[in-house]
């Protein structure tokens, strides 16, 4: 179109009261890295799949007046090759469990955590959608 400008990239920032702690979260548990690190921002990035999350200290003066409160109400979903595996290692590692594994009509299994942060952290691999769910959407074989 013209006259428009071209999306170079998009990225969450989610901010939140330890940026440290909670960018430790995403590299020990999910395999992210620092791509950026200082000690009211970091830049994460998965070297497998290329995506990107940051972490922003709430109280920054960047974030305009009255709007610096941690990250609610988000859910960030990660999808896995072996969900099971994951959930195993992230209640062994003691990660909060919100959510226990569990398989969905539409075809998700996942389970949900929280961060450090207080962001609810979807893990999820895709499964068969129960036959049920794909007729109700007119999808049955």
């Amino acid at each position: 179109m013209e006259g428009t400008t071209m999306l170079t990239s998009s990225y969450p920032v989610l901010c939140t009261d330890d940026v440290t702690a909670s960018a430790r979260f995403y590299v020990e548990h999910f395999g992210f890295e620092s791509t950026f690190d200082s000690d009211w921002y970091i830049s994460l990035k998965h070297p497998a799949t290329g995506t990107e999350l940051a972490l922003l200290a709430a109280d920054h003066a960047s974030i305009p007046s009255g709007n610096g409160v941690p990250a609610r109400g988000v859910l960030v979903n990660l999808e896995f090759d072996d969900v099971d595996a994951l959930a195993s290692r992230l209640a062994a590692a003691g990660v909060p469990v919100v959510q226990e594994l569990r398989s969905e009509p539409f075809g998700q299994r996942h389970v949900i955590v929280r961060d450090p942060g207080g962001v609810l952290v979807d893990c999820i691999t895709e499964i068969e959608p129960d036959p049920e769910f794909l007729a109700a959407f007119g999808r049955a074989d």
